[in-house]
């Protein structure tokens, strides 16, 4: 019995498995369902190839949850290899041909001449559940940004001075939307009962509204084509965007909640420019261990704010912007650098002396992401909390 790789190409319904040995010949090639029972049956047969296995895998969720959780619960070491990875080292393989069979074989012959392949372990429930309900949340946040761009371009063909006005991601403006879209309604309500009406459904600065929409009204007096079935479409989208924004606040209670039993959210939230939401984010990113990066060098090269050197014979020094990264990751990363330049003298002054410097906003801000990842590194690390001062170590 001897040492034997085996690649999983995970899919939907099916998985495709091929196991090999150390010189790379395949033991076992099969097609198997997306099914306890099978996956079992699977594992069995390539644990009876070797006394130690070792599994490559191309996908780290979705279809291959399942399969996954089984092998971590039989303890069993797997390793992820990404698509781009997989597709670029097929290129060194015999012919052109792309199958499930070619692309199993692939990941398990990785996984046998490879190192540095990141391994899969039991995720922790606190952050398998922030994963989830942030994934959500970004989901819900992209359908109210689709939704508030097209109210936005249906009032601009009957009302432009309306829509020019109002700002849809407020309260206020999305009430009123609800009840009047059009200019002859407006002037037909009047000012005064516009903004009793607004009063009553408790809309801040009615009176302000009120005016500012009775005085756009009073500027257009020109029915538009279609007015009545836009102005309709308009009532819709309107009652969508506050139902989106309804449903994302009863998230950020739930996400909040949830990151509260997290053993670090009081490091975390320590940081200036990581609040709740980019705080859960960052956990459901990176993944909560961060053991597995080893070092803040590896945190900030998968959070893509660590430029990657592109350096060839006699050019060195040269460096790009890196290509493989966890966007959701560097979001988070950027994002809370933002933030932090608004709210943190420290990051304030990194930022300024950036610019000085002649570096671009972006480039400052990045920057300042690349240098804030050590200081959370740290925090995590040593499990304290963010200070402006850090503590003085006294020596004897």
């Amino acid at each position: 019995m001897a040492a034997i790789w085996a690649g999983i190409d995970a899919g939907k319904t099916h998985h495709h498995c091929v196991a090999i040995d150390v010189s790379g010949r395949r033991l076992l090639s099969r097609r198997v369902a997306n099914d306890e029972p099978e996956l079992l049956q699977l594992l069995a047969d390539v644990l009876a190839l070797g006394n130690e296995v070792t599994w490559g895998i191309d996908l780290a969720d979705g279809g291959a949850a399942l399969a996954i959780a089984i092998l971590l619960n039989h303890e069993q070491p797997v390793l992820y290899l990404s698509g781009r990875a997989i597709h670029r080292a097929s290129e060194g393989y015999r012919g052109e041909g792309k199958t499930d069979a070619k692309d199993a074989a692939v990941i398990a012959d990785q996984a046998r001449i490879r190192r540095d392949l990141h391994p899969l372990r039991t995720g922790n429930e606190t952050v398998t559940d922030l994963k989830i309900l942030t994934g959500r949340r970004m989901d819900l946040v992209a359908d109210r940004t689709r939704t508030i761009n097209r109210l936005r371009a249906q009032l601009t063909g009957i009302f432009p001075g309306l829509e020019r006005l109002l700002d849809v991601t407020n309260v206020g403006p999305l009430v009123l939307l609800t009840g009047y879209q059009t200019p002859t309604a407006l002037r037909r309500i009047g000012r005064k009962r516009l903004e009793a009406w607004l009063r009553n459904r408790k809309v801040l600065r009615a009176d302000q509204l009120a005016a500012a929409a009775f005085e756009a009204a009073e500027r257009q007096h020109t029915s538009l084509p279609g007015e009545k079935l836009t102005a309709r479409m308009v009532h819709t989208l309107a009652v969508e965007v506050t139902s989106l924004n309804q449903q994302v606040a009863e998230l950020d209670k739930l996400i909040e909640a949830r990151f509260r039993e997290h053993h670090d959210f009081e490091v975390i939230t320590s940081m200036p420019g990581l609040g709740v939401i980019l705080g859960a984010e960052f956990l459901a990113a990176a993944g909560g261990d961060m053991t597995v990066f080893g070092t803040p060098d590896r945190l900030a090269g998968f959070g893509g704010v660590a430029p990657a050197p592109r350096d060839s014979g006699k050019i060195s020094g040269n460096l790009r912007r890196p290509q493989r990264y966890s966007r959701r990751l560097q979001r988070v990363f950027y994002t809370s650098a933002l933030f932090s330049i608004r709210t943190c003298e420290e990051s304030r002054r990194f930022y300024d002396r950036k610019r000085a410097e002649g570096k671009r906003h972006t480039q400052a801000v990045l920057a300042l992401a690349r240098r804030r990842v050590n200081v959370l590194w740290a925090l995590l690390r040593d499990g304290r909390c963010y200070e402006p001062t850090p503590p003085t170590v006294l020596t004897a």
